[in-house]
């Protein structure tokens, strides 16, 4: 199983971005998926999460009102597209599949990883 972040980059403060993952040889339709971030010498945060059928989804506080989390089943794809970025919004981001249907919240909860997509938001 693969998982592929793109989308990422350097962009000024309140602009927009989306970021779309693609998972390869495994199936996402049956599974939670998630995004969260990283930067140097900080724990992975949680940054959003949507249940298997898009019925449920969880924002971190940080992005709430401002990133929006979708996905396409078909496609094998979730996408997470953020607006009105901060500069405090630099990060690396991950995808990643839970391990469960719904939209859970804890890094421990979920599977699958992509690589990961730099973001870099200057003022």
């Amino acid at each position: 199983v693969q998982v592929v972040e793109s989308g990422g980059g350097s962009v000024q403060a309140g602009t927009s971005l989306r970021l779309t993952c693609v998972v390869r040889g495994g199936d996402i339709k049956m599974w939670g998926m998630g995004w969260f971030r990283q930067t140097p010498g900080l724990a992975r945060e949680f940054v959003a999460s949507i249940s298997r059928s898009s019925g449920t989804k969880n924002y971190a506080e940080s992005v709430k009102g401002r990133f929006a989390i979708s996905r396409d089943n078909f496609q094998n794809m979730e996408f997470l597209d953020m607006n009105e970025l901060k500069p405090d919004d630099t990060a690396v981001y991950y995808c990643a599949r839970a391990r469960t249907m719904y939209a859970v919240t804890k890094s421990m909860e979920f599977g699958w990883w992509g690589q990961g997509t730099q973001v870099s938001v200057s003022s």
